[in-house]
């Protein structure tokens, strides 16, 4: 093994903490830099790791001992911070969306040249979404003919003390749950070619109920309640909902109908979860026994496969980007009524070989 690849995150908010538990002691890596809005957040962070400075965004960009920039900021930095990494000449991984708006993030993945761009979720290659594709694949449920997506929630205002961002341009469950959903439908049936979308805002306010501003009305800016019909290149036809408007759902995550059965899908927020078959009426199906994917793994193995494998397709920009597409094109469809044509068409990455967690920690 040569020498660990540096890592520099910009970005120490809540989901950092699960990026540093994968990567933080991981031999391949190492944390050689930190960023923050909040310097003194940044330095404690860069005080755990041996050699980790804390820097401002500009220095951190344009250290050359960073290989690669996590961006872990809100979603309206994210093209940003992504655009200053890439004119410094460095590798991107990004949290979800790719950037705030399709347009934004086209420009991003323009800018890449030489550099690699590769956004979350990497929920997908643990070994509950790669099972599922794998079992697809196989063809345990006959040719893929629909699916459908659900993801409902109250809001983010009852437990996230700062939750101003998730109703704001970028926000919404469409972009903050889609990319699971989507991504993860994208690796079982491929790229979409045009969606239909419907949407609501029933509520102009939120009140926030923990935290320090508990109480506080917080204004809603954009819809709350997303739903639409995904046309897959391939045939299939995925129905999808995401909401903040709701308390509860029994359906399941997502459930893939083919000829001979049906696929059932873990919460792809996860990186684990039971695959089920079912192929009759009544029961719990024959369970997929896991053959695929990084076992128990955690947020920044999307890194560590892009090290390992040196492609990153399965994380790529371009399936990020094109998830994105998806989401504008379904907030466009229920605006203007239409029906939209999508413009991007990435290819399926390959399946990732069940990989034992002694295996990935250690390589």
């Amino acid at each position: 093994m040569g020498e660990p690849h540096a890592i520099g995150i910009i970005g120490l908010g809540v989901i950092s903490a699960q990026y540093l538990e994968t990567l933080g002691s991981h031999p391949a890596v190492r944390i050689a830099t930190t960023a923050d809005l909040d310097m003194e957040r940044a330095r404690s962070v860069a005080e755990r790791y041996p050699g980790c400075r804390a820097l401002s965004v500009d220095e951190l960009v344009r250290d050359p001992a960073v290989q690669t920039v996590l961006n872990l900021t809100i979603p309206s930095a994210h093209a940003d911070v992504a655009l200053r990494a890439l004119a410094a000449g460095r590798d991107v991984f990004g949290e979800k969306p790719l950037a705030a708006t399709f347009e934004d993030a086209t420009d991003v993945m323009a800018r890449a040249g030489n550099s690699w761009v590769g956004c979350a979720p990497d929920t997908v290659l643990g070994t509950g979404v790669q099972t599922a594709r794998a079992a697809v694949d196989a063809g345990a449920i006959g040719r893929p003919l629909s699916a459908v997506a659900t993801w409902v929630s109250p809001g983010h205002e009852a437990w996230h003390p700062n939750p101003d961002f998730y109703y704001r341009e970028g926000g919404g469950p469409l972009l903050d749950m889609g990319p699971y959903y989507l991504t993860t439908l994208f690796h079982l049936l491929g790229p979409v070619a045009r969606v239909t979308g419907a949407s609501s805002r029933p509520r102009t306010t939120r009140t926030i109920a923990s935290g320090p501003r508990a109480g506080e009305e917080i204004p809603v800016e954009i819809d709350t309640h997303v739903t639409g019909v995904l046309e897959h290149v391939g045939g299939a036809v995925s129905t999808v909902t995401f909401s903040f408007d709701a308390i509860t759902t029994q359906a399941a995550p997502i459930e893939v109908h083919g000829e001979s059965g049906t696929l059932v899908v873990p919460d792809p927020n996860l990186f684990e979860g039971v695959v089920h078959v079912r192929r009759e009426r009544g029961g719990d199906g024959e369970l997929v026994t896991d053959r695929a994917g990084y076992e128990n793994a955690g947020r920044g193995i999307g890194i560590l496969d892009r090290i390992a494998t040196g492609s990153g397709a399965r994380t790529d920009g371009a399936i990020a980007l094109h998830v994105l597409e998806v989401m504008t094109a379904l907030g466009a469809s229920a605006r203007d009524g239409v029906r939209v044509e999508l413009t991007t068409r990435p290819e399926r990455p390959p399946v990732v070989p069940f990989t034992p967690e002694s295996v990935w920690r250690s390589s």
